[in-house]
């Protein structure tokens, strides 16, 4: 305001921020009035793809990248260094995540009863294991077990969060469906109260306004926690413990780039006696005609020029052995030992059995069980109701195939266990049911075919 009047650029800005503030609300009023729609196309993303068998996704796909702004939240977000997902792309972490991730992913899984659960007590066992079975091979019309677990998995690895979104289907033989979760993008509620109605989770879809928040039941998301610790509902995953290590050994990798490609100068020419006239004639001599060129420098003076080292001219100047200091030290965060990320020369033929049993007991084994007790509680149990039957890896107790097979003839041989337990252990039909089922395909039309 000058003398009285309203400055005319001001007053411009003011009319701006004010038709912009109403575009918003009239935007966000609309979204409210109209949020019966938000399930097919929800703020600008197509969500009708994701739904199966009247199962809607509610969590958003891929939320970090459709939306700039993060509004300030409620919820109790993860504090995750954004560095975490680029650490995760260089060689040594990516190695480490991927010997546990494949691993898991490439066992071999069945669906059996619980313990206290006998086939007389549920009489449809083999068809509802069918059943599920079936769709956790197909979990969604995009992916398949081994993508969404490999998802899933990887999250948890790098920063403690695991998530798998559940929903319920409309088709008996589908009865439920799956999708891979952005677990940076969940939110735990610190106030939930245990109960199943009331949401425990939530995901910021980076949005502002309505919306900006979708919260979930307890029994709408699987969430996978590696390290939990009392004093933080957030797990601690491995890659963030071995945070500095892989900072450390990325600065130690690039200096030794620069070094090796002789882009770190480590000599230099003294000449003795010499005019900046005949200086600056030199240098610009040399990096014309000679640097770069691969010819031989002819030098006349009356005396040799000398030449100063800066270092000694050896390896010793790539600090490869601090180097692979830091890669034991990446391998003790994700329990691996060394040789599996690339470190040999200490290994023999006795050792190298021993190093991979032991990290499959002490690593591999423990995440795989973290990952079907929770699809057992979680899926089968909460979201089913179908809490007599679980989720097995079959390749957690034995490693050597030879090893397990002798183990299960001499448990037959002792009569501890039965033909049909043995099969049931590797994941095959019971030997009374599989003839029957046998029985019934090559005669069907048949009346007196028992079934």
């Amino acid at each position: 305001m000058r003398n009285g009047t309203i400055d005319p650029t001001k007053a411009k800005e003011r009319r701006k921020q004010v038709s912009w503030k109403t575009m918003l609300r009239n935007i966000w009023s609309y979204r409210a009035a109209n949020a019966a729609d938000t399930s097919t196309a929800y703020q600008g993303v197509d969500m009708s793809a994701a739904s199966v068998d009247g199962a809607q996704r509610k969590t958003v796909p891929l939320p970090s990248i459709l939306g700039p702004v993060r509004p300030p939240n409620a919820l109790l977000p993860k504090g995750t260094p954004a560095n975490l997902r680029r650490f995760a792309e260089n060689p040594v972490p990516r190695r480490a995540i991927n010997v546990i991730k494949d691993r898991i992913a490439s066992m071999d899984w069945q669906i059996q009863l619980r313990r206290g659960y006998s086939l007389a007590d549920v009489p449809d066992a083999h068809a509802r294991m069918e059943i599920l079975r079936r769709t956790l091979e197909e979990p969604n019309n995009g992916d398949s077990f081994r993508s969404v677990v490999e998802q899933a998995l990887e999250d948890a690895l790098v920063g403690g969060f695991g998530a798998i979104e559940m929903e319920r289907t409309d088709d008996p033989d589908r009865p439920f469906a799956l999708w891979p979760v952005d677990g940076a993008t969940i939110q735990l509620n610190a106030k939930w109260d245990g109960e199943p109605d009331s949401p425990r989770y939530a995901q910021n879809t980076n949005r502002v306004g309505p919306g900006s928040q979708i919260p979930l039941y307890d029994n709408e998301l699987m969430y996978l926690r590696v390290n939990p610790r009392s004093h933080t509902p957030f797990g601690l995953g491995p890659l963030e413990v071995a945070f500095e290590t892989v900072n450390s050994f990325l600065a130690a990798h690039r200096y030794a780039g620069r070094l090796s490609s002789n882009s770190v100068v480590q000599y230099a020419l003294w000449l003795n006696e010499t005019t900046p006239d005949h200086h600056n004639r030199l240098l610009r001599w040399w990096q014309d005609e000679i640097e770069g060129t691969g010819r031989v420098p002819l030098l006349t003076c009356e005396q040799k020029p000398e030449v100063l080292k800066f270092t000694g001219g050896t390896d010793a100047e790539l600090r490869l052995q601090w180097q692979e200091f830091l890669i034991r030290m990446i391998g003790n965060a994700f329990g691996l030992p060394p040789m599996m990320l690339g470190i040999e020369h200490d290994v023999n033929r006795n050792t190298a059995q021993e190093l991979a049993d032991e990290a499959f007991r002490s690593t591999i084994a423990p995440m795989a069980r973290m990952l079907a007790e929770h699809l057992t509680r979680d899926l089968f149990g909460k979201r089913l109701g179908w809490r007599e039957f679980e989720f097995v890896f079959n390749e957690l107790d034995a490693r050597d195939e030879m090893q397990e097979v002798q183990i299960q003839t001499a448990l037959l041989t002792a009569g501890v266990l039965t033909v049909d337990e043995v099969r049931a252990q590797r994941g095959l039909r019971p030997l009374e049911h599989t003839q029957k089922m046998e029985q019934a395909t090559s005669a069907p039309n048949d009346p007196g075919t028992p079934l």
